[in-house]
């Protein structure tokens, strides 16, 4: 697959299609297409295998994830090479994953599949560890990425690649992290420490990947940015959370938004 990645903060990808060649994708990802390439709503994971109760199957997989039950393929039905390209979500990078130089499968947040080759599986990863499913922010369940060919996800603001020797560990914020290669291992881990624990504001747990193996890190999860757009909003009666307290006042004088 050819493909180029084009912008810096608000990334999108363009992928060269050769005649009745195939991506498929999450709905909301599409942003362009040339004449000759046909879009059409599928049942299931993606993948071009199996019968009809299959792909209800993966279906009700991907419904588990929280994502829908249907995902979008387009094919090139033109005699010629065509092009097609699909935007990121939110500022952050885009990431190309090689199946093929990986062992054939990928894990990652639910959220960060952009698209793939048609028969690449996005399927659910399902944790066999409590501690994960009870602590880990993304539930018992993240995605996996199968097959052969390549997969598009997205991370947001800046993304740390890390190459982990076997037996190296780091810890991670639950939310930051969005994927790593089959051989990492994920788990849990406890903040420890009152203090830590009630007035830290980081959270109850870390998650600890061990190598070997590589793990992508994202430093802005949408998680994330949700929150401090939606602390900036205006709330009821048309403030921002901070007004009409004395530090919300002295805040806006400072910044400019008294008027």
């Amino acid at each position: 697959m050819e493909y180029t990645i084009y912008g810096e903060e608000m990334q999108y990808v363009e992928i060269q299609l050769s005649p009745s060649e195939s991506v498929i994708a999450e709905a909301g990802g599409f942003m362009m297409m040339e004449n000759g390439i046909n879009m059409k709503t599928i049942l299931g994971d993606g993948s071009d295998a199996g019968g009809f109760m299959d792909k209800v199957f993966s279906a009700g997989k991907r419904w588990l994830t929280g994502e829908s039950l249907f995902m979008t393929l387009f094919q090139n039905q033109h005699s010629l090479a065509r092009k097609i390209s699909f935007a990121s979500p939110y500022p952050g990078k885009i990431l190309p994953i090689n199946l093929n130089e990986i062992g054939g499968k990928f894990i990652c947040q639910k959220d960060a599949f952009l698209c793939a080759n048609q028969g690449v599986k996005i399927g659910v990863e399902f944790s066999r560890k409590l501690g994960r499913g009870l602590f880990g922010g993304e539930g018992f369940i993240m995605q996996k990425l199968e097959g052969s060919g390549f997969a598009f996800i997205h991370a947001g603001g800046t993304m740390a690649k890390v190459e982990l020797q076997s037996g190296e560990m780091i810890k991670v914020d639950t939310g930051c992290i969005v994927g790593f290669t089959q051989s990492v291992d994920y788990d849990i881990q406890f903040v420890g420490g009152i203090r830590n624990t009630i007035f830290g504001g980081e959270g109850l747990f870390f998650a600890t990947l061990k190598g070997p193996g590589t793990a992508y890190i994202q430093s802005l999860p949408f998680s994330r940015l949700a929150g401090r757009i939606w602390a900036a909003a205006p709330q009821a009666g048309g403030k921002r959370k901070g007004e009409g307290s004395i530090l919300g006042g002295l805040g806006d004088l400072l910044d400019g938004d008294n008027r």
